[in-house]
C-alpha cells in the first residue's frame, strides 16, 4: 500500500497515522459503526463477521499484516457494513477520514497516490467477484451453487466497507 510513497511522502502520512493496539477477541469495529477512519493490519490477524439473521456472526474473510480495510469509509462516508474483530493481539494502523480529506483538498500526493492503491485493491476484489458469479452462472446443473456464491460474494463485498 505504501511502497509508491517516497520517504517525505511517508512522512506526511505517517503524520495523520493513528496506532492501535487491539487484544485479541475486541472488535477494531462493529457492523453499523460510522466510516470514520481505513486500516492496515501491521501485526496480527482479523476476521471480518457479518451479523446473520439466526445464530452467530458469520466469519466471511480473514485478514493478516498489511491488509488494508476499510477504505471504502474514505470513499462514501457509508457506515461499516461488517465487523472486524482481532484474532490474536494486533497492531493496526488507523487512517481518520476528516485528516485524509484534508490531505486530498491540499492536492497532497501521498494521499492520492494511497487512494490509487485503494482502487487497485477495490479493481482486485471486484474482478474476483466477477469471475465467482459468472463461474456461478456457468454451472447450471446445480442451482444450489449460484444461491451460495451469491450470498458468499455479498459478504466479500462487506470487507471493503
Amino acid at each position: 500500500m505504501f511502497g509508491d510513497l517516497d520517504p517525505g511522502q511517508l512522512s506526511e502520512i505517517v503524520h495523520i497515522m493513528q496506532v492501535r493496539r487491539v487484544r485479541a477477541g475486541h472488535p477494531i469495529f462493529r457492523e453499523g459503526d460510522p466510516g470514520d477512519a481505513w486500516f492496515v493490519i501491521f501485526e496480527g490477524e482479523a476476521d471480518v463477521t457479518k451479523r446473520t439473521d439466526f445464530g452467530p456472526d458469520k466469519v466471511i474473510a480473514q485478514i493478516g499484516p498489511r491488509a488494508c480495510f476499510g477504505e471504502m469509509a474514505i470513499l462514501d462516508h457509508s457506515p461499516r457494513s461488517a465487523s472486524v474483530v482481532a484474532r490474536g493481539d494486533s497492531t493496526v494502523f488507523r487512517f481518520p477520514r476528516d485528516e485524509f480529506e484534508a490531505l486530498l483538498a491540499e492536492d497532497n500526493l501521498a494521499a492520492y497516490k494511497l487512494v490509487y492503491q485503494m482502487a487497485k485493491v477495490l479493481t482486485v476484489r471486484a474482478r474476483n467477484t466477477t469471475q465467482q458469479l459468472s463461474d456461478a452462472l456457468a454451472d447450471r446443473d446445480k442451482p444450489h451453487r449460484l444461491r451460495d456464491t451469491s450470498t458468499s460474494l455479498v459478504e466479500e463485498q462487506s470487507l471493503s466497507e
